[in-house]
């Protein structure tokens, strides 16, 4: 089994709680779900569980549940603060070592 570090296994088990709990305010099924995700219901309780999920996934489910736009905002490295005060500067095509 790949070792997942206590953070990200934390991280995973308050997103799942977070779903689950988005799912239920909906008043909808796991089965309901993963219908909809075109996932299996087993993909989606692994989710809520906490437990690692493929990315495709997690986002057909985030998407079903109304939470993907919220997801994909929150990848945006302009809205840190790192972001913020580098916003004006040239990217580099690649970052070599």
């Amino acid at each position: 089994m790949k070792y997942v570090p206590t953070t990200v296994r934390r991280d995973l088990r308050i997103m799942g709680e977070r779903l689950s709990q988005q799912r239920r305010l909906l008043s909808l099924t796991v089965a309901d779900v993963a219908q909809r995700a075109g996932v299996s219901p087993t993909t989606v309780s692994n989710l809520e569980q906490g437990k690692p999920v493929r990315t495709d996934s997690l986002l057909s489910i985030a998407r079903v549940l109304q939470m993907a736009d919220a997801l994909v905002s929150s990848c945006d490295p302009y809205s840190t603060d790192l972001g913020r005060l580098r916003a004006g500067e040239q990217l580099p095509q690649r970052v070599r070592r």
